[in-house]
């Protein structure tokens, strides 16, 4: 059976991060969706989604496909009913359709004409940018179950201090030495090739993954996930960095979401909690206005390739664009549109020749090439962010 992940309707609720990325590739817990789906399925997936997206991240279709909303994660219940699936049936979450079954043949899909099969066990969706921090507890604890089933961790090497060792995998290359962890809280999961540096202190849950780096003397408070080949220091409560993005330096961050491809500069910290303890509000792109989280704590939204300046502050419920540069004194304003360069006493537009050498010097550091894909995506941003922008 083929397998095909597609969007769904939530794409603008997690924008910046989908704009340079399909739904399934948001990382949420260890892994991304995609990666989830596919441990589950074990088969590879592709993916149904915006067309500037899609030579990147291709589609294909074969005679027989199923259909899968990318929103939702698996889990084994909704694989095993997935695995069943049959011509002219679809799997339905009250009215969200979550998988459904279709041939290379059928020009439009009619729902009215399926055999609708109801899922009524939990599962976890993810359809707000803030549900990444959220909801990362439960799925780090799901992903470090599924990954860790049947297999042995590498030892943990005596220097470090340990509470409730049981809940703390180690991949093979991981490294660290003269450390606390406590897993009493959640799973502490430390993958290939990963090192937590001396003196850390890392209170569960944590997702470490391949190649990432805590740096000395960081403090870590979950359910935190550090993307790969992202570096951290200082102080961390309730995050998720993609991949690729470094925080090196002292300075806190909390209740956030940081892209690819991200800097903050030194003793950069942002507010996650408002001083009258309200509710926060976030930028929302699909109505152009802030809107209610539901949330009292809820910190920085920061999409990929943007990056800020040393000593940088900003304020609760932050939502910054792509390949957006921010420095200077003062906090910015709680909305900052993709390629805008400044601070708090004013942007100007960050254009696409400057921010593209940058792109190429930072991801060439990590042995990655700045592909015409890559630059046709960020291209298309530019243009679909313009509205944002006084230009």
């Amino acid at each position: 059976m083929n397998y095909i992940l597609f969007d769904g309707t939530v794409r603008n609720q997690l924008l910046p991060f989908t704009y340079t990325r399909p739904v399934a590739d948001i990382r949420v817990g260890i892994l991304t969706i995609r990666e989830k789906w596919e441990l589950y399925l074990d088969t590879t997936t592709t993916t149904v989604t915006e067309d500037y997206l899609s030579e990147k991240y291709p589609m294909v279709e074969l005679e027989e496909n199923v259909m899968l909303n990318a929103a939702y994660l698996p889990n084994s219940e909704l694989v095993e009913l997935i695995l069943g699936l049959k011509d002219n049936q679809a799997i339905f979450k009250d009215e969200d359709v979550i998988a459904f079954y279709t041939t290379d043949a059928q020009d439009a899909i009619d729902f009215d004409t399926y055999d609708a099969i109801e899922f009524d066990n939990d599962i976890a969706k993810i359809e707000h940018t803030w549900d990444i921090f959220s909801k990362n507890g439960e799925v780090i604890q799901q992903d470090f179950d599924l990954l860790t089933d049947g297999r042995k961790s590498q030892p943990i090497p005596a220097s470090n201090n340990v509470i409730a060792p049981e809940n703390i995998f180690l991949e093979e290359g991981a490294k660290l030495e003269f450390t606390t962890l406590n897993a009493s809280a959640g799973p502490i999961y430390i993958g290939k090739n990963a090192e937590i540096m001396e003196g850390s202190l890392v209170r569960g849950p944590l997702a470490l993954c391949d190649n990432a780096t805590l740096k000395l003397g960081t403090k870590i408070y979950g359910p935190t996930t550090v993307g790969p080949h992202s570096k951290v220091g200082g102080e961390v409560n309730n995050s998720v960095l993609f991949g690729y993005s470094n925080k090196g330096h002292d300075g806190f961050l909390g209740n956030s979401v940081i892209g690819e491809w991200c800097n903050l500069g030194a003793d950069t910290n942002n507010s996650n909690l408002k001083n009258n303890y309200v509710e926060v509000k976030l930028w929302d792109y699909e109505t152009e206005r802030f809107a209610k989280t539901g949330l009292q704590f809820c910190g920085l939204m920061m999409g990929d390739h943007s990056k800020c300046g040393i000593n940088t502050m900003f304020n609760t419920g932050t939502v910054i664009g792509v390949n957006a540069n921010i420095f200077g004194s003062g906090f910015p304003r709680n909305f900052v549109p993709s390629y805008s360069w400044g601070g708090a006493s004013g942007f100007t537009t960050y254009l696409t020749s400057k921010a593209f050498e940058v792109a190429k010097v930072v991801m060439a550091r990590r042995g990655i090439e700045f592909s015409s894909q890559d630059e046709a995506i960020l291209i298309q941003v530019f243009e679909d962010t313009k509205k944002y922008r006084k230009e």
